[in-house]
């Protein structure tokens, strides 16, 4: 099993390669929720998530065992951690990702010197092919999560929780195989017993907390933790020393990765931003006293998914109108329908002409229009504005 002794010898291991990251305080989560908050920005760590942590022990421990090589199975946090801890080492890396996973952490492992292998349909899948290739070609293999060096390495971040916050109450963290939650569970538990640590998952994959395991591909925004079954080592250790387990629905993951951005200027992932979403849904509730701390576990985003978390989140806010209307097929009658909104304040976005599948007299045309606005409360005023100017069957929609 991992002991607080075997935590504090992988410190020691990963010491000058795994940073000692930082505690931002939360006014925004405190108001909100209640409680002292602070986040653990493990998304500035080195390779952008805790996984360092662990790959630096694992490889440490292997030695001369690996001589050959090592290989690795992952989504890509892990993937880019084993890279990097293998190019410390001075050794060959081939890692195995599933189809469709991150580019940007795939490409990252490349930068690392790793080979990089894409392909399969799951996690499950990229960590079978890294065991094939480790046997047939005398490698070592390093699991993500279900290994004692790894659950050692991720307990290094319970130690400075514990250093930094001599009054820490309670700790939520994201749940995946299990391998952070445990060492830091190990790591708190052991030295501050009436600390409560609290793991998240993302509802549509949440073996631990009895939750469905798919057949295939997951979808989701948190794709650093969709793993479908506890482990053989992590399954027992997250029953023992995690006190409660819940899953968030993939709406409060979009949330909270926007109000990470927006309030406390952090770029997390969706597993990172698990700890977040639990505590401003109401999952889970902060301590009555002492500090709460979220664990920002990475900060890898695909950069794909960030302009339609801001669509969706301004359009949630208020802040974009989307109209449909009518108006004469005559030079002009475009510029005249702008204008009126112009006037009104609001900023256009984009513009459609649609004559197909439309109602429409023979010299009409309708408009598709997206603004930006201010608010709920301009959005009414722009349209009523609009709609006294000669535009009364305009069509509004906005953000509730």
């Amino acid at each position: 099993m991992v002991t607080l002794a075997d935590i504090r010898a992988a410190r020691a291991v990963a010491a000058g390669v795994a940073k000692h990251t930082p505690f931002v305080s939360s006014a925004t989560l405190s108001q909100r929720r209640g409680g002292e908050i602070v986040l653990k920005a493990e998304s500035l760590q080195r390779t952008g998530a805790f996984k360092i942590r662990g790959a630096m022990n694992k490889l440490a421990s292997l030695g001369t065992a690996a001589a050959n090589g090592v290989t690795a199975g992952s989504a890509g946090n892990h993937a880019q951690a084993v890279a990097f801890a293998a190019q410390h080492f001075g050794v060959p890396c081939d890692i195995f990702v599933p189809a469709g996973a991150p580019i940007s952490k795939v490409e990252a492992c490349r930068a690392y010197g790793a080979t990089v292998v894409e392909g399969g349909a799951s996690l499950d899948e990229a960590v079978a092919a890294a065991r094939a290739r480790a046997g047939e070609h005398g490698m070592a293999f390093c699991h993500p999560f279900d290994d004692p060096a790894i659950v050692a390495g991720q307990g290094t971040l319970g130690l400075e929780l514990v250093e930094d916050l001599p009054d820490l109450s309670c700790v939520i963290l994201p749940v995946g195989g299990g391998g952070l939650a445990a060492g830091v569970a190990i790591a708190v538990k052991s030295q501050l017993p009436h600390a409560r640590v609290i793991g998240v998952q993302a509802e549509v994959c949440a073996p631990y907390v009895g939750g469905p395991s798919p057949a295939g591909p997951v979808v989701t925004l948190a794709d650093g933790i969709a793993v479908k079954r506890p482990g053989q080592l992590t399954g027992p250790l997250i029953d023992e020393w995690v006190d409660e387990l819940v899953a968030v629905d993939e709406d409060a993951i979009a949330d909270a990765m926007v109000l990470l951005m927006d309030r406390a200027k952090l770029y997390v992932e969706g597993a990172g931003a698990v700890g977040v979403a639990a505590l401003s849904s109401g999952l889970v509730a902060p301590a009555a006293l002492g500090t709460t701390c979220i664990v920002l576990s990475g900060g890898n985003v695909d950069l794909g998914i960030v302009p339609g978390l801001i669509r969706r989140h301004e359009t949630k806010a208020g802040r974009r109108l989307v109209v449909f209307t009518r108006i004469d097929d005559r030079p002009g009658s475009l510029v005249r329908l702008l204008g009126e909104f112009a006037a009104a304040g609001a900023n256009l976005v984009e513009v459609d002409h649609q004559r197909e599948g439309v109602d429409l007299h023979v010299r009409e045309t309708s408009v598709h229009a997206t603004f930006e606005v201010r608010s709920r409360e301009h959005a009414d005023r722009v349209v009523a504005a609009v709609r006294a100017a000669g535009y009364g069957d305009l069509r509004a929609e906005f953000g509730q």
